[in-house]
């Protein structure tokens, strides 16, 4: 007690290192009797020079507070999850360090000369570590940038033209819009109408194709927009046969009155197949450029069925499983892709798997410039519905099989009456089938079309001639490409011989033996 009351007690000591208060305090707790204390009014805050009035804490200083205390939460919890770390793995008896002792060691010796490089004074283990750490962290933060330029970059608005075609007056009321390229139709040696295939327009045909070409080979090359697309009216009821019809009468409307050869690509090799059934009498030959057929057909084998189907993606099957069963629900996909008002790649939008020169193909300017404008024209009317037609008439039945194409004759059935009529009309077995000349080319390397379609066409069909293409793909020979442009034409129609030079020569020398009716 007398070493207590020989010194100052911590009250005291504390009450001596602030000025007077006029607070005195009193206690009995170990028996020191002390004045009694009474308040004053003071100005004394602590952590506020004298003079000051109290302000209330501002919202920054309480989450500026709040986020410090967090960090070091934080930080503490790190260093108890290190030390548990290090007391349970990372001990000389653990496991870990017993497997990865000798490879580590061994690694540490052949990069120990770079321990050189950091400063004397540094852990090398811990510098490296923060070395590794900003190396990743900075790849990281180049790698979301690059992403992201990348993405603005790619993205384009779809711009709507104004109507621009010219466009004839079908027999039902309907219009259609057709365009027009290389030579006038009474300089034509050759005529050349091309459907074009989904989500394309009339400005496909040969894209890249120059006029000069044309010229000298005498061709008119027409282009027309299918119903529903581009500035053509739609149909209400569309099928192959009324395609066909609709060819019909646009030849007549833009003045082919004799034969003329049908161009079909990719998809729109539907509609030359069907003009080839429907019309053979108006079509002196068919050049088929990767020719889709229905990947549906009884026809093909199961070896056939699946080199088909096994390069194509996973969410292209599924388009064709929908159009086949639950056309509808195709308008979920048409609204997010080419009709969402944005631009994109083209096997984005349809759903292709593309080969090396395919891939090549479509990074060109050139090409996505055309393409753009192709999609801009194809869904002018922004409506789902023709584009849910197309799909569905790929896939459905066709009312044909490419083996009625085959030319065959067609003699009186078995039975009396059939051998009764044909023995008293002396009538000569009929010929079906297209007499004409059907050419096709085929890129080995074409994941769109596949190769095993073709030789499915080739084995329906023995009298096609197949022009195959190594290693080309869906688009690389086609699109752009002046000597393949050549070489197509050259095969159908043998040396350029220029336009005609007057309206009085005859185009064919057999087309006078088949008139239209």
């Amino acid at each position: 007690m007398s070493e207590v009351t020989g010194s100052k007690s911590w009250r005291e000591e504390f009450m001596s290192l602030v000025e007077d208060t006029g607070i005195r305090y009193t206690s009995d707790a170990i028996g020191i009797s002390s004045p009694s204390f009474e308040t004053k009014s003071s100005e004394f805050i602590v952590g506020e020079p004298e003079g000051q009035s109290a302000e209330s804490e501002s919202l920054m200083d309480q989450l500026e507070g709040f986020a410090k205390a967090w960090g070091e939460i934080v930080l503490e919890l790190g260093k108890g999850c290190m030390d548990i770390l290090q007391q349970n793995f990372l001990t000389e008896d653990s496991y870990v360090v017993k497997k990865l002792r000798g490879p580590a060691t061994t690694v540490s010796a052949r990069l120990g000369f770079l321990n050189e490089y950091l400063p004397e004074d540094r852990d090398p283990f811990h510098a490296w570590l923060v070395i590794i750490f900003i190396f990743f962290l900075a790849a990281a933060v180049l790698n979301v940038n690059n992403g992201r330029d990348s993405s603005v970059t790619r993205v384009k608005k779809v711009h709507i033209h104004p109507p621009s075609a010219t466009r004839i007056l079908l027999p039902d009321g309907r219009h259609m819009a057709y365009h027009e390229q290389g030579v006038p139709s009474d300089k034509a040696r050759y005529s050349l109408i091309a459907p074009h295939g989904f989500l394309s327009s009339r400005f496909a045909g040969l894209p890249g194709i120059k006029e000069s070409l044309l010229e000298d080979f005498g061709v008119r090359l027409v282009t027309y927009d299918l119903p529903g697309f581009g500035e053509s009216d739609p149909h209400p009821k569309r099928n192959l046969n009324s395609s066909a019809l609709d060819m019909v009468h646009l030849a007549n409307a833009v003045g082919v009155s004799e034969k003329f050869w049908v161009l079909g690509f990719s998809s729109g090799a539907m509609h030359a197949w069907a003009a080839l059934k429907y019309i053979p009498d108006r079509i002196v030959g068919a050049a088929m450029l990767a020719p889709m057929v229905n990947p549906y057909d009884s026809s093909m084998t199961k070896e056939e069925i699946s080199k088909t189907w096994e390069k194509w993606v996973q969410r292209r099957k599924i388009k064709y499983y929908l159009a086949r069963r639950f056309p509808k629900l195709l308008t979920f996909f048409y609204r997010r892709t080419f009709l969402s008002g944005k631009h994109g790649q083209i096997d984005k939008w349809l759903s292709l798997s593309l080969g090396k020169k395919d891939k090549d193909v479509i990074e060109r300017p050139k090409f996505e410039e055309f393409w753009h404008r192709d999609v801009e024209e194809s869904i002018r009317q922004l409506n789902t519905k023709p584009f849910i037609e197309e799909a569905v008439l790929h896939v459905s039945d066709w009312s044909f099989k490419l083996s009625d194409l085959r030319e065959r004759k067609k003699c009186p059935g078995k039975g009396i009456f059939p051998w009764l009529k044909f023995m008293y009309s002396q009538a000569d077995c009929e010929l079906t089938g297209f007499p004409g000349p059907i050419h096709i080319w085929q890129g080995t390397d074409d994941q769109v079309v596949p190769p095993a379609m073709t030789d499915y066409v080739a084995r329906i069909l023995p009298s096609a001639v197949v022009h195959k293409l190594p290693d080309e793909g869906h688009f690389s020979y086609f699109f752009f490409c002046d000597e393949c442009h050549r070489q197509i034409l050259s095969t159908l129609f043998g040396n350029p011989k220029g336009p005609l030079p007057s309206t009085n020569q005859p185009k064919f020398e057999d087309e006078a033996q088949h008139p239209w009716p």
